[in-house]
């Protein structure tokens, strides 16, 4: 697979109480095998939408999404779900954790909705990986942002999708902290040869990515 995501001439059109918002206009984007991308541009200009799109979250109003070499648009929300199962992944500036979960039955969960065998080993690996071996049984009330956004990488890099989609994921953290987290991110996805295609505001994360694009008023410039 040379390129886990294709988008061409990608439209994507709102609606709102003053009529159409055009929020991504004839976007040409595309990610290959390893390789990672940063998204970067002023708020509004259509990153976060762009990776909605991209993961099939959202549905292009044009043009096509092509995900692990499949059209999008001939797929139901079943079929998009069982196409993502363990393959693509995200992780979101809020974290997203259940809080009613330990940080292991969090990471666990995502691997059993995998169907992935293993979940128990697979979680502490996926944990200790991330520097949280002393907090598994911790919920997420009782651990620090960096912590939940560790757990938030653990969890979806724990099994080994082939992409993952990363919106603002140190935009919550304070510079130190976001610095670790970008590094885990980084390197686990490197280490298991996933494409990363990651949004950020921060240009210091974005130069580490192997390739920047930039956005503006839902284009690609």
């Amino acid at each position: 697979m040379t390129h886990p995501l294709r988008m061409t001439n990608v439209g994507l059109t709102l609606s709102s109480t003053s009529g159409p918002v055009e929020i991504l206009r004839g976007v040409d984007f595309s990610c290959a095998a390893g390789e990672s991308v940063a998204i970067v541009g002023p708020s509004g200009s259509g990153k976060s939408s762009l990776i909605s799109v991209g993961a099939g979250l959202e549905r292009a109003t044009s043009g096509s999404v092509e995900l692990l070499e499949t059209d999008l648009s001939a797929l139901n929300e079943d079929d998009l779900a069982r196409l993502r199962r363990g393959r693509v992944s995200m992780v979101f500036q809020s974290f997203h954790l259940l809080p009613t979960m330990t940080a292991l039955d969090n990471v666990r969960a995502a691997i059993e909705i995998a169907a992935m065998d293993n979940t128990l080993d697979r979680a502490r690996e996926a944990l200790d990986a991330v520097g949280l071996t002393e907090r598994l049984d911790h919920y997420p009330s009782q651990l620090s942002g960096g912590e939940r956004q560790r757990v938030a990488v653990a969890r979806a890099l724990a099994c080994n999708p082939d992409l993952v989609f990363a919106d603002e994921p140190t935009g919550n953290l304070d510079t130190h902290t976001g610095a670790a987290v970008a590094d885990l991110l980084f390197q686990i996805a490197s280490d298991r040869g996933a494409t990363l295609a990651i949004v950020t505001h921060d240009e210091a994360l974005a130069k580490r990515a192997d390739r920047i694009v930039r956005m503006k008023d839902g284009l690609l410039t």
